[in-house]
Parts: structure tokens; C-alpha cells; sequence
């Protein structure tokens, strides 16, 4: 059998459709699964240890188009399944000329142009997406409900880098990025987040760092009082290395704090405009600072009122949440 799991970004989302691919894999253990995702992602899912092959959109062009939808009809699949529910990313699984195109149904898709290109289609029935995921495969008579990520052990130089910094002493993440402005906790309280982890909790704060990143980086080391030290410059494979290493990542609502709840390492997470029961970490002892319930901006990536819900959640109350889950870890 061949099946075809079409999910083109973004980083945070791909970890969340790891499981059910992984179930896929348990069901079908002879099977070749590919993955077809954006080559800006492709990092990523070059980690999945449940697939065969990693095929790469390169570009948002006709010509890259034309040239993926040749590559994927050189396979004969029996099924593409669709966990991106958008329109394009509909296209490219009817696109593959697999026999079946299994995607969610209408009152589900984020974008709703894209059910006719399937020819089944499964309610989104959980509550947290990884359950969504996991359940869209009922239609192939996948019933799993075990959440598992089957990432590659990392080889990661920057860990190695890190770990001569900070003189092999134990270390928390702190993440102060997102792609959406909303979703960023101010770099002054990161700061003082910092100085509270290395003065009561002993964990040397390293702040995580992406492109044009560095002068947010620098704004939590200057704010801590050089408290915290700056992360090497980290590609994603280096994230998964230093997130297995960590002892606490702190992050908001993007794939630093996706990929370290994937591979087991405890995380404090802060949310505004996004759902921590539908997109946050599933697992039990991590703790989530939410002000979903206040924020009037749900699922937009710029704040619109008068007062941004991010601005309510206080250091103490993110100190706590720390303390909360560092006590759990130590009692687990």
C-alpha cells in the first residue's frame, strides 16, 4: 500500500500530525508513507522516523507545482490524506492521482473550497488537534489513540556548543518568538523570567533564537541582567537536540514549544490568541498561562482591542506556573 500524509506547515502543526502518522505506521507496518510538505518545513519531517519520503513543494509557483504533482504521480498511491484542510493543500492531494483523498469534512476546513476535492471526509472530533488528527483516520479504519512522535535521535553540534557554555550545568529554554506579534510576551518579562529561574530554580536561562531574531534575544539577556545567555544559532534539528536536553522550556504558542512537548521535556507555555486545550501541549504536567478566555482577537494574528490579553499575565504568574511545573517534574 502507499499513502501519501499531505501536510505542508507549519512547524508547530506538522508536530501535531506526527502521531497520527505514527498510528498510520502501526496499522500499515509495510506500507511506504511519504510526506508532502513546504520546503521550508522540510526539516521537520526529515526527522519522522514513520515515513519513507520526504517530498518537498518548493516554491508557491506553477512551475514548482507542475513539477511536485509529476513527482507524486510517479507513485501509484491508494491513498492521500489531507490533515491541512486548506484549499491548496486539497489540490495537491487530488493532484497525486492517489485512488482516495481522505480529508475533513466541511464544517471542519479551514478553508471549505477544499472538500470537493476529497472523496471522504471525517468530523474533527477532539478536542485538542492531535485527537482531530488521529481521528480523521476512522475513515480508513485507523481507530488509535496513542500519542507518540517517532523523531530521530539528534546529533547536535549546537548542543555540544551550549553545553561548554554554561559548563555542563542544567539549562531552561526560553523562547521569546512567534511568527505572530500577539503571541509574544514581552522581552522585559522573559528578562525577569530569566533572573527568577537562575536565582531560585538554579537552571541557567539560554534564549532561544531564530532569523532576525537576535536584537529580541538581546533584549531578554539585557533585561535579565545577563542572567540568561544566548543560544548558538540553532537549525530545527538543533531545537529537537536542545529541547531533549533541557530541563523546562518556556515558550508561547510556536514550534519551539511543540517540538520540546514532543520529545518530553516539561514546558510552561503562554497563550492569548490561541487555544491551549485545542493547540497547546497534551501532556498532563505541563502547565499552560492562559488569557484565551479574555482575548477578543481568537485565532488572529494582530491584537484589534483596546488592551492585549498578553499584557494581563504578569512575571509572578508565570514564576508560579514554573515553580508548578518543576515541582510536578520532581514528583513524577
Amino acid at each position: 500500500m502507499n499513502i501519501l500524509v499531505v501536510r505542508l506547515g507549519a512547524l508547530g502543526d506538522i508536530v501535531h500530525a506526527m502521531p497520527a502518522v505514527a498510528a498510520i505506521r502501526r496499522a500499515h507496518p509495510g506500507a511506504r508513507i511519504d510526506w508532502l510538505v513546504e520546503a521550508k518545513h522540510r526539516a521537520i519531517v526529515d526527522l519522522v522516523t514513520a515515513i519513507d519520503r520526504t517530498i518537498a513543494l518548493e516554491r508557491p509557483s506553477v512551475d514548482a507545482w507542475v513539477a511536485v504533482t509529476r513527482q507524486l504521480r510517479a507513485t501509484a498511491y491508494d491513498i492521500a490524506i489531507d490533515f491541512q484542510g486548506l484549499l491548496k493543500s486539497a489540490v495537491l492531494a487530488r493532484a497525486s492521482g492517489a485512488a482516495r483523498v481522505v480529508g475533513f469534512s466541511i464544517w471542519h476546513l479551514r478553508e471549505k473550497t477544499a472538500r470537493p476535492f476529497y472523496s471522504a471526509s471525517a468530523p474533527a472530533e477532539g478536542a485538542h488537534v492531535i485527537r482531530n488528527n488521529l481521528h480523521l483516520l476512522r475513515v480508513l479504519g485507523i481507530e488509535d489513540e496513542e500519542i507518540t512522535f517517532p523523531i530521530v535521535d539528534i546529533v547536535s553540534p549546537a548542543l555540544d556548543e551550549l553545553r561548554t557554555r554554561v559548563n555542563s550545568r542544567p539549562f531552561a529554554l526560553i523562547n521569546p518568538g512567534a511568527a505572530w506579534p500577539n503571541k509574544r510576551w514581552p522581552a522585559d518579562r522573559f528578562g525577569e523570567l530569566a533572573t527568577f529561574l537562575r536565582e531560585a530554580s538554579g537552571l541557567v536561562p539560554v534564549v532561544l533564537w531564530g532569523p532576525g531574531e537576535e536584537l529580541l534575544a538581546d533584549a531578554v539577556i539585557a533585561a535579565s541582567g545577563n542572567a540568561a545567555v544566548a543560544a548558538p544559532a540553532t537549525r530545527v534539528p538543533d531545537l529537537v537536540g536542545l529541547s531533549r536536553a533541557a530541563a523546562l522550556v518556556v515558550s508561547g504558542d510556536t514550534g519551539p514549544l511543540h517540538i520540546a512537548t514532543a520529545v518530553g521535556t516539561p514546558t510552561v507555555s503562554i497563550f492569548g490568541p490561541t487555544n491551549p486545550d485545542r493547540n497547546g501541549p497534551w501532556s498532563e504536567g505541563d502547565v499552560s498561562v492562559s488569557r484565551f478566555d479574555r482575548c477578543v482577537c481568537h485565532y488572529d494574528r494582530k491584537c484589534h482591542a483596546p488592551r492585549w490579553c498578553l499584557e494581563d499575565v504578569s512575571v509572578a504568574e508565570v514564576c508560579a506556573a514554573v515553580q508548578q511545573r518543576l515541582a510536578g517534574r520532581a514528583h513524577g
